[in-house]
């Protein structure tokens, strides 16, 4: 049995698609040129950021739909832990440019597809824990956007801004207790206010109102560094408390090891 119509996730697939169309009219613009331009992420190029969105929207596809090949994938992935997802983006890479867009594009609609077709209360296997359709389209939106982040700085653009950062903002409140595991930290006790100033100048607020400590600054700031596009320092971010100050030093959003974080500018 399919779920029943869940306002949330069709929400949030709209806006994951919204955020992918966004990204692929910007590496459409650039053209062939702009296809081989170097981007932050050593050894990436905006090829390479365009092929593992494909490739990880094609392998989520597996793990929401096709038990089998989803296990064929995670014995690949543990025979080689560290090279795997790279392996993966340079091979999709390394097609022609018109087949990677078309890769991409077709990838991710059949994403959305299978993700609208699962069961409610359903979770489906992932790399990390188990995860809700919910979950993993705002983990792909999440994505998404940071490795557009990536594009835009290569090709001298402003990160792209828009109200569905709140969905990024979300998920690195969310994973606070993630990242000090991640970082082989204890969680530090005690609940943490998060406000922060959205694009239009609104208040995105998360967590208790009488938490006893705080983070405030702007949206963009905060997803930036939860994705780790931008070092703390080059943020307007302020911290009130001991947790919340920790929890900027090692913030990710994202599933796997503790990142590189950029250096400060």
């Amino acid at each position: 049995m399919t779920r029943p119509t869940d306002g949330l996730l069709d929400g949030l697939l709209a806006d994951l698609d919204a955020e992918s169309g966004a990204l692929a009219a910007v590496v459409e613009r650039a053209g062939d040129q702009g296809w081989t331009t170097p981007t932050p992420a050593a050894g990436w190029t905006v090829a390479t950021q365009v092929a593992h969105l494909a490739w990880t929207d094609e392998v989520a596809t597996l793990a929401a739909t096709d038990q089998q090949r989803w296990d064929a994938v995670v014995h690949q992935a543990l025979a080689d832990p560290d090279g795997f997802v790279d392996a993966g983006a340079h091979a999709i890479a390394a097609e022609p440019r018109e087949l990677v867009l078309a890769r991409w594009r077709e990838g991710r609609a059949a994403l959305a597809a299978a993700l609208a077709a699962r069961p409610a209360g359903e979770r489906m296997p992932w790399f990390g824990p188990p995860m809700s359709a919910t979950s993993m389209a705002t983990a792909r939106l999440m994505e998404t956007w940071a490795h557009s982040v990536d594009v835009h700085e290569a090709l001298g653009l402003e990160p792209p801004v828009s109200d569905r950062l709140r969905h990024v903002a979300h998920l690195g409140v969310r994973t606070r207790g993630h990242a000090f595991v991640t970082h082989g930290r204890t969680v530090p006790d005690g609940e943490v206010r998060v406000e922060l100033t959205g694009p239009g100048g609104t208040t995105w607020a998360f967590g208790p109102d009488d938490a006893p400590e705080r983070v405030t600054g702007s949206a963009l700031d905060f997803c930036l560094l939860v994705t780790q596009r931008v070092h703390r320092a080059d943020t307007d971010l302020v911290a009130e408390g001991p947790g919340a100050d920790a929890w900027l030093d090692v913030a990710q959003c994202f599933a796997g090891p503790p990142g590189e974080g950029r250096s400060p500018r």
